[in-house]
């Protein structure tokens, strides 16, 4: 019986399957198809591991990678760093994924003839500039604004149960004004309601 040789254009395209834990690759040949696959931890040590193994089987096209944004954050800064080409690919729809049957392997390989094929072209952005310092900082800053607009209506709210003249006290006041004067309220024994709400509102307050 002949042996059939592969033919193989020793060019290759890495598609990666992402994950919290593990990412899982597929290495195409241009010509030859599906070679192998593999699966690594997502830290340092598995992604040089991964770098090694797609080294191995030729000259580096690109790599396909889901969740660049995500879970394939790391992963697509060390390869850019190495000088690879990282391109974006859409994650499969969920829903037909599994209607298919589960396969990160056949995820994988899918991500690879997506950058092969030509149907994913997305350059992700890099994470590792100054845009990413921005981004960064609006997260903090607007999770800080978010807390601090939720903060302040819950003392309103908690205001409309407060005592007669510690709401008269609040009637005139801006915003920053009511936080600072009910993180100012003296505590007291906790042994009536008007206590209970004394703290409340101090302990809310406090922190805006």
């Amino acid at each position: 019986m002949t042996q059939v040789e592969i033919v193989r254009s020793g060019h290759v395209v890495i598609g990666v399957d992402t994950h919290k834990h593990i990412h899982v690759a597929a290495v195409m040949d241009s010509v030859g198809g599906v070679l192998a696959s593999l699966t690594i931890a997502t830290d340092t040590h598995g992604f040089r591991q991964l770098l090694d193994w797609a080294s191995s089987f030729g000259k580096i096209i690109a790599f396909g990678i889901e969740g660049t944004g995500s879970y394939g954050a790391g992963l697509a800064s060390l390869i850019r760093r190495h000088g690879h080409k990282v391109v974006e690919v859409s994650r499969p729809d969920r829903r037909l994924r599994r209607l298919n049957g589960k396969s990160d392997t056949l995820d994988a390989e899918n991500a690879a003839r997506a950058v092969l094929a030509g149907f994913a072209t997305a350059v992700p952005k890099s994470a590792d500039g100054t845009v990413e310092m921005i981004r960064q900082l609006k997260i903090a800053h607007d999770t800080a604004v978010g807390n601090r607009s939720a903060g302040m209506v819950t003392l309103k709210a908690l205001l409309v149960h407060a005592p007669e003249l510690l709401r008269a006290e609040m009637a005139r006041k801006t915003q920053r004004m009511i936080a600072r004067h009910l993180a100012s309220l003296r505590p007291r024994a906790l042994e009536t309601p008007e206590d209970s709400i004394r703290h409340t509102l101090r302990s809310i307050a406090s922190v805006l």
